[in-house]
């Protein structure tokens, strides 16, 4: 990810990411995930994720979106209709969508976790801003610590 301009002469310091994880049985493997611009298209993957997963459970998955230029999250088999339904619930609240972009807004992260309860799995569609001048500009005044190593014995 860098930094983009935002105006001639003048840098962005966040930059959004957004990833998809599934868990089940105290083991998470990442899906998918993609890093934006700009909180609403970090949203609009997001919704975008969810549906998919919503809609292709039990069907096959359209392409990849051209537009966006990222990968879409890998599919995942719900055993029951409660996280679909959530999912699809999710992403048209438009008071649910409010509150993830003020989040996002604010620095926080916007998370939805949605369960499957027959077997347990969880999936978690979440993003966050990530201050990556801000980051690069701290990092330079606090260096590394020096490495020390050891020989074993």
């Amino acid at each position: 990810m860098k930094a983009a301009s935002s105006a001639p002469g003048r840098v962005r310091a966040l930059d959004y990411v957004a990833a998809v994880t599934v868990k089940s049985g105290g083991r998470a493997l990442p899906l998918g995930g993609v890093a934006l611009p700009n909180r609403r298209l970090v949203l609009r993957w997001l919704r975008r994720q969810a549906l998919r997963l919503a809609d292709g459970h039990g069907r096959y998955l359209p392409t990849a979106a051209p537009w966006l230029g990222a990968r879409d999250v890998r599919p995942v088999t719900f055993h029951g209709s409660d996280a679909p339904e959530a999912l699809r619930a999710w992403v048209g609240d438009h008071g649910s969508q409010d509150h993830a972009i003020n989040t996002l807004a604010s620095g926080g992260p916007a998370l939805l976790t949605v369960v499957d309860p027959v077997v347990g799995l969880r999936v978690t569609l979440g993003a966050w801003p990530v201050d990556l001048c801000g980051w690069a500009a701290a990092s330079a005044n606090h260096p590394y610590p020096p490495r020390t190593e050891t020989e074993g014995t």
